[in-house]
């Protein structure tokens, strides 16, 4: 075994994909999750792929004795992981204090218990969000982070503050926060995959619901963007590619090649696509025709946006390797298995 590393909100859409990759580099993995959005069968999921069934506590974050008393029973730690967030754009406009409380204590709580402990490495899930509407496209590392469009935005930047500030206090922990754009698609087992509480906040669950008859049809949010078709732009990136990322993250730490205490990689692939292109590709890959309306638009969106790779794909040596057809069928594929299994998953 490599080491010890925390995944935290690790049953969640990206944690249980960056967990398989993690087992399958050699790395014992243990989870923390609430289970607010996810659910215990993703265990049995990383086990049928990995073989290995990753460790696993029930708590929430916010509550520091729980968290003080888990690390004190796991004081071999090398690195967290940390994912644990609420995380829907629009849920973040109508409730913005959840989102506060709940993003920004988890992460105090953790860097405090992380100074006491000597737990030395954290790999932040963060997020394109942290840029705002960029004026200038594609976006670097080094683009102007602009006012939040939304307070889980807002959430994102504040958390990156809170971590320079405390590795400016403690020179003995280092941090690397991963910038995503929009992760989508499953682990092509079938065995995992996005699998949201309730209503999509996400565009591609949503498509796939659509597409399984779960759904009457999928909202568009605005055709009068300035954009070639009026829908809104996002990078999209594999899931698998993106947990891919979070490996070589943990990689850089542990084995001390970071070239600052703090670093900041974009996680994308560097191209942008449309919501209608999305949808084309989604009925291209699967055969699978997609009922669809245009509605108003959603407040907290931005847009566009995509990423300039260049900076990860040369200082991490990691690349998005799967196309937007591969992220359609794979994502599909998970739907199918869980409408196959859907007395077992699936809640309207």
């Amino acid at each position: 075994m490599k080491g010890k590393v925390l995944v935290t909100g690790g049953t969640g859409y990206i944690g249980s994909h960056t967990a398989v990759e993690l087992i399958d580099h050699g790395y014992d993995v243990v989870i923390v999750d609430n289970l607010s959005n996810s659910r215990m069968d993703v265990l049995e999921g990383i086990e049928k792929i990995t073989g290995v069934k990753p460790g696993f506590k029930k708590f929430d974050l916010c509550d520091y004795n729980l968290l003080d008393a888990f690390f004190d029973e796991n004081q071999d730690i090398a690195a967290i992981i940390h994912f644990a967030a609420s995380k829907a754009v629009g849920e973040s406009v109508e409730k913005p204090l959840l989102y506060y409380r709940n993003n920004l204590q988890s992460l105090m709580n953790m860097l405090e218990l992380m100074e006491k402990y000597k737990i030395p490495n954290l790999a932040f899930s963060s997020s394109c969000t942290v840029y705002g509407q960029p004026e200038k496209l594609p976006v670097t590392e080094n683009s102007p982070i602009l006012p939040a469009e939304s307070p889980y935005g807002n959430t994102k930047q504040i958390s990156e503050e809170i971590i320079k500030d405390t590795l400016n206090s403690n020179r003995k922990l280092n941090a690397i926060s991963l910038r995503y754009f929009n992760p989508v698609g499953a682990h092509n087992s079938g065995a995992i995959g996005e699998l949201p509480i309730g209503v999509p906040a996400n565009l591609v669950p949503f498509i796939t619901q659509t597409a399984a008859g779960l759904r009457s049809e999928l909202s568009v949010f605005g055709d009068d963007y300035n954009t070639p078709d009026g829908t809104a732009i996002r990078d999209y990136i594999h899931v698998v590619d993106l947990a891919k990322a979070h490996v070589v993250a943990v990689e850089r730490m542990t084995e001390q090649r970071q070239k600052a205490p703090y670093e900041v990689f974009n996680l994308g692939t560097g191209n942008g696509f449309s919501v209608l292109e999305v949808i084309k590709a989604f009925e291209s890959s699967t055969d699978e025709k997609l009922k669809y309306k245009i509605v108003d638009r959603r407040a907290g969106d931005i847009e566009q946006v995509w990423a300039d790779t260049t900076f990860a794909n040369n200082e991490l040596g990691w690349k998005a390797e799967l196309d937007l057809p591969a992220m359609m069928s794979s994502a599909w594929k998970w739907q199918q298995h869980l409408m196959e299994n859907r007395s077992k998953y699936l809640s309207e």
